[in-house]
């Protein structure tokens, strides 16, 4: 396991859609997965995706809550692994919320997301990983999603006038 360096907004690898995953048993993803919960670790984060750690692949982690889903914290998430995950709008009702990434570090904006989703994808077994998420679990679903799209949060924003600097000990992704 190894910490990688986070790309930033503006690197190429971030702005296009990312490959496939294949079989998510294979060691070299295995090994990915390693790395990558190992650097969203060690820059408190939520999530990450493949992509910001410069690889192209429909790969995914995150923490997010099952049972409260308008819970923050991440001490009784679940770290989540989705390979080539979908997402399937349950409900067009959309919310505006705060959001942060490592990838755009120190800034936030309002953004507006599905309320409702179903997601799927396989996890390192190999087996389908498939919930329904609401409120907080789905907004960060979908902004890790997001990623494999080639889409950073400030792309989703309908007003500019809410995106900005945040000091780093309120910062949340």
């Amino acid at each position: 396991m190894s910490i990688r360096p986070i790309l930033r907004m503006g690197h190429p690898v971030l702005r296009r859609a990312a490959d496939p995953v294949g079989d998510p048993t294979a060691p070299d993803v295995r090994a990915l997965v390693a790395d990558m919960v190992e650097t969203m670790r060690a820059a408190h984060g939520r999530g990450i995706a493949a992509p910001q750690v410069g690889v192209s692949r429909r790969l995914v982690v995150f923490h997010a809550p099952l049972g409260d889903e308008n819970a923050r914290g991440i001490e009784n998430a679940p770290l989540t692994v989705l390979a080539d995950p979908v997402i399937e709008v349950l409900d067009p009702a959309r919310e505006l919320d705060w959001e942060g990434c490592l990838s755009v570090p120190g800034l936030k904006g309002l953004v507006p997301r599905a309320r409702h989703i179903r997601y799927r994808g396989l996890g390192l077994d190999g087996q389908l990983v498939e919930r329904e998420a609401r409120d907080f679990h789905a907004r960060v679903v979908q902004h890790e999603c997001d990623h494999l799209d080639g889409i950073l949060y400030p792309q989703r924003m309908t007003d500019l006038s809410s995106f900005g600097f945040v000091d780093a000990d309120s910062f949340e992704d």
